[in-house]
């Protein structure tokens, strides 16, 4: 039963990831935290546990989503490498800052943080694009043969690199791709074309999980026989994912992802509260 429960819950992180290009941490993260505490389903996992074996498993779903999206010609290489030169120290940060959380302090934090997330979600279509970073980067164009479209978008690298630190640190400390902060970035800041931040976010969330993972496994964060149990539903999850991204509408799913990370922030961040 446990290991089914596993099984779903990698194969919908890796669904939800590679669609959206989130990574897929975003969903495993509060779904074991509340079996963990809640259900005590998985009485034997920390906070820490938790984490290692989400940024394990996102590079599977990263490679699996990234190979999708490089055979459709939707991922930016040289972007993907700039954002990853900037996450790649800040997860090694978040990682060793993860060290010192107490669950109260996780769960409250984590909370905040699936707050912040779902408002972004929900303000992303919203919210209206600025030329501000194209204009002050070097300029970039991709011409869209599905909807026959034409972007220009672009960034000065020192932003990115600073943007890209912060997220890493998001990612080392509470176990998620950064996809989720990223994608929306690309797109309103630099004005990406959606289907190549997203598949360009997946490059990042690939190149950078291996660095975190490293640094959670030399932390024995990482319980190797879960993980292993993730893994393979979360790569064919993210293969998935990736095939949908070119053929659906994500929006729907956009709704419903924004209300649960509400609801599973807003829950967090009570059980942070008052079981301090």
């Amino acid at each position: 039963m446990v290991f089914l429960i596993l099984l779903v819950t990698g194969l919908a992180s890796g669904i939800v990831g590679a669609l959206i290009g989130l990574g897929g941490g975003v969903i495993l993260v509060p779904v074991l935290l509340f079996l963990s505490s809640s259900v005590s389903l998985f009485p034997d996992l920390s906070p820490q546990q938790i984490v290692g074996l989400s940024v394990v498993m996102m590079i599977f779903t990263g490679l699996s989503s990234t190979i999708a999206y490089m055979k459709v010609g939707t991922v930016d290489y040289r972007s993907g490498f700039i954002f990853f030169l900037g996450s790649a120290p800040g997860t090694i940060l978040g990682a060793f800052v993860n060290r010192s959380l107490d669950v109260p302090s996780f769960q409250l934090y984590f909370g905040l943080l699936l707050v912040f997330l779902s408002l972004l979600l929900l303000l992303r279509d919203r919210l209206k694009a600025v030329s501000w970073f194209v204009d002050h980067g070097k300029k970039q164009s991709f011409h869209d043969r599905k909807t026959d479209q034409q972007y220009v978008y672009g960034y000065p690298i020192w932003f990115a690199l600073v943007l890209t630190f912060f997220i890493g640190f998001a990612s080392g400390l509470f176990g998620i791709g950064g996809g989720s902060i990223l994608v929306p970035a690309m797109i309103l800041l630099f004005l990406f074309p959606p289907h190549v931040a997203v598949g360009t976010s997946m490059l990042m969330v690939f190149l950078s999980a291996i660095v975190n993972s490293i640094t959670h496994i030399s932390l024995g964060n990482v319980p190797w026989i879960y993980t292993l149990a993730i893994i393979p539903s979360a790569y064919i999850g993210a293969k998935i994912g990736a095939r949908l991204n070119r053929s659906i509408k994500s929006e729907t799913l956009v709704v419903v992802l924004r209300l649960a990370l509400l609801l599973l922030g807003l829950r967090s961040i009570y059980e942070g509260i008052f079981s301090s």
